[in-house]
């Protein structure tokens, strides 16, 4: 069985622990990380101290998006989560990786609304991150337009990684651009019961 190794308030767990449901994948999730540290047994599976990290059948593997991407290639091959085009992959495998790029994005504005003490958060810093953010949305706005999904016509694996940063973006109490498209979007995950479960907790 599939164990996976962080504490569900982390972006990056929230995706591995949401494509395993979403692919009916048993599994069990232990947390480690913030408040819950992490001990030698866990660093010895990671030494680059993050989270998450999996073990499935003997292999374990660290970094979220390798994680998501060998999770579907092994258990849910051929379906849109991990298709027998290669070309039907790279359409939303692109946007994995564009989510490490927005997620620098976001990190102020989250940590400061979020993980910050009230006194200590900067209005200004808050509104450039949600600034930033809001011209990176636009791009997602934009290729949303055009197709359905991240993945293509179906919802698949690339849709997990910006499916995560989008609940924060539209949570978070900041400015937003209008943007129908990726609400759209966002609109459509909301009916995921995997997406409610694992993603649509509070932020901490």
């Amino acid at each position: 069985m599939l164990t996976i190794w962080g504490r569900l308030n982390s972006h990056n767990v929230k995706k591995v622990a949401w494509l395993a449901q979403e692919i009916d994948l048993p599994h069990a999730r232990h947390d480690v990380g913030g408040a819950f540290g992490m001990d030698a047994d866990y660093l010895a599976r990671n030494p680059n101290a993050l989270i998450p990290t999996i073990e499935d059948d003997g292999l374990v593997l660290w970094e979220s998006n390798a994680i998501l991407r060998y999770l579907a290639a092994r258990h849910a091959s051929g379906t849109s989560f991990w298709p027998d085009d290669p070309a039907a992959r790279a359409m939303g495998d692109k946007w994995m990786d564009w989510q490490f790029s927005y997620a620098d994005l976001q990190r102020n504005a989250f940590l400061h609304l979020v993980r910050c003490k009230l006194e200590d958060r900067d209005p200004a810093i808050i509104a450039a991150s949600a600034q930033a953010c809001g011209k990176a949305m636009m791009i997602l706005d934009n290729a949303l337009a055009q197709t359905h999904w991240l993945s293509g016509g179906d919802f698949g694996l690339g849709d997990v990684p910006m499916g995560v940063y989008a609940h924060t973006y539209f949570t978070l109490d900041i400015e937003r651009p209008k943007l129908p498209h990726l609400r759209g979007w966002y609109d459509r995950l909301r009916k995921r019961p995997a997406y409610v479960e694992t993603v649509m907790i509070p932020l901490t």
